[in-house]
């Protein structure tokens, strides 16, 4: 090899390992850029401009995308006026302070992976954009419900993983004593989109030859480790036998109706004895006071003959 040629080679060597540098940068710069935003709260988007500070009747607009979000003016006295779509707003002091940072009150998911750019806007013309952010937007799925069901077929059980509301689009990872995972093709899942609500619900079944006593765990990750929820269900029961529960529950609400109607019919039937019982002494008793009243007389009658004698 000549080198000239070496020189040339070690230059284009530079030249890659520069380009590769600066795309790893830029990227790196672009994933800082973006804000994330939960679902149904506020956001702030940052953006801070010293440019306009020496700047007179400043006109400024935010756009997302082509849309405007957001115009506002301020005279020369300081006043400002402002128009806004959804009621985004920026402080009412930014021409001076130089923070234009934009508000908005609620975020929704089909503003996830949108870019909002300010723009200083003088007449017909309009600047190149003074800030760039991207929004993220996510929100975090419900804590997965994990069941348990026992089949006949090979002697396998399958576990039924689901999650709801959730966004972005989730990924469900499945443990074995939290520490294996399951063996290929022992999983299907599968999400749904709401398009109401653009959230996503996903449900994801693992069926597996187990013993009893193993510990199956199902974890729902969205936007990385942010929106991550694991639920261990340790000790499951299958279904069979939570039937079984239920049926036995049921069965002693019955047993203890009958026994309190039983004792509630028995009362009643001593109540009735003990009447009846009464109604056959009271003639007992009319019949010894008359034979006592016939006595008496009979001995008065006896008393008065003999005064005549």
């Amino acid at each position: 090899m000549r080198p000239r040629e070496g020189v040339v080679l070690v230059l284009a060597l530079w030249r890659c390992a520069g380009l590769l540098l600066s795309s790893v940068c830029l990227c790196a710069g672009m994933e800082e850029d973006c804000i994330f935003g939960i679902v149904g709260q506020a956001v702030l988007l940052p953006c801070l401009s010293h440019e306009l500070l020496t700047v007179e009747n400043v006109s400024i607009e935010w756009r997302k995308d082509d849309e405007v979000v957001l115009r506002s003016v301020w005279d020369e006295n300081g006043n400002v006026e402002t128009q806004s779509v959804k009621n985004a707003t920026i402080l009412a002091d930014a021409s001076h302070t130089g923070n234009f940072s934009l508000v908005l009150p609620v975020v929704h998911p089909r503003e996830d992976r949108m870019h909002y750019r300010l723009f200083f806007v003088s007449g017909q013309n309009q600047s190149s954009p003074l800030c760039t952010v991207c929004l993220r937007v996510a929100v975090s799925f419900s804590v997965p419900l994990l069941e348990r069901e026992h089949t006949t077929v090979n002697d396998e059980t399958t576990f039924l993983c689901h999650s709801t509301g959730g966004y972005p689009k989730p990924v469900v990872y499945w443990l074995i004593d939290n520490a294996q995972e399951p063996p290929e093709g022992s999983v299907r899942t599968q999400t749904t989109f709401d398009p109401n609500s653009h959230l996503y619900h996903i449900t994801s079944n693992l069926t597996i030859p187990i013993s009893k006593d193993v510990n199956v765990s199902c974890t729902v990750e969205s936007m990385n480790a942010t929106m991550r929820h694991r639920y261990d269900p340790g000790p499951v029961v299958s279904r069979a036998s939570e039937a079984m529960w239920l049926f036995s529950t049921a069965l002693c609400v019955v047993v203890g109706i009958m026994v309190i109607a039983g004792v509630a019919y028995q009362i009643h039937l001593d109540k009735i004895s003990k009447k009846r019982k009464k109604e056959c002494q009271q003639p007992k008793r009319g019949y010894k006071r008359r034979w006592q009243y016939r006595e008496e007389s009979e001995a008065m009658m006896s008393e008065s003959k003999e005064t005549e004698v």
